[in-house]
């Protein structure tokens, strides 16, 4: 397992509010009441693991079929429906919208191989990612990669917390299948738009793996 190159910020500055909370709590609250102090360090180091587990990058196999269109993301699968697009497309598509959690691995990654046609920053809302109306309310970033068999649009969206998308596609670029193309902190939900006809193989409710687990077969 290795650590998110965007957590290093993120992990120093915890480490150094951390160690400064503790320099004091062990400076003057430990003379004081040690079962406090103790509790006290208990909670921040607990804080510090849980922001270091956020940016992990866990080893594993990905799924590499040309036939396969893989889950860009950890998490649940809350939304398979028949949908009107808002942006790109003019013709129906299948929504496929999986929900991370903050306690999920958040990076991002291609479901299929294929070329960026479509990349846009839509600024927005954070209501709730598993809200409805996220997908076209809230702040996203939208990206289209297409193959020979078709293309997928990839909707980025943040959540109550999560307040920052990082996204490293532009038009024009190629993309290994499963490769990485962003990172959502703190929670939030990635909506894919697939052809209509497409087979889907996941249900609402199946706990998926980016990189990993098949969400539909074209």
């Amino acid at each position: 397992m290795t650590i998110h190159k965007e957590g290093t910020a993120s992990i120093a500055l915890t480490a150094l509010v951390v160690g400064a909370i503790n320099i004091a709590n062990f400076s003057y609250l430990f003379p004081v009441s040690t079962i406090a102090a103790w509790g006290l360090f208990i909670v921040t180091l607990g804080l510090f693991l849980f922001i270091v587990s956020f940016f992990r990058m866990p080893n594993r196999k990905l799924t590499l079929n040309e036939a396969s269109i893989v889950s860009p993301a950890d998490g649940k699968v809350v939304v398979i429906e028949e949908v009107e697009p808002d942006e790109y497309y003019t013709e129906k598509r299948i929504q496929v919208s999986v929900f991370m959690s903050p306690a999920n691995v958040h990076v991002n990654r291609t479901p299929i191989a294929g070329k960026i046609i479509y990349n846009k920053y839509h600024p927005g809302k954070f209501l709730v990612a598993w809200h409805p109306k996220s997908s076209t309310d809230n702040e996203r970033w939208s990206v289209v990669i297409e193959n020979e068999k078709g293309s997928i649009l990839l909707k980025q969206i943040a959540g109550a917390l999560a307040r920052r998308i990082c996204n490293y596609a532009s038009e024009g670029t190629m993309f290994e299948q499963c490769g990485e193309y962003g990172f959502i902190k703190f929670g939030s939900r990635v909506d894919l738009l697939l052809p209509v006809g497409t087979k889907i193989n996941c249900k609402i409710g199946d706990v998926v793996k980016g990189g990993v687990t098949v969400l539909a077969t074209w």
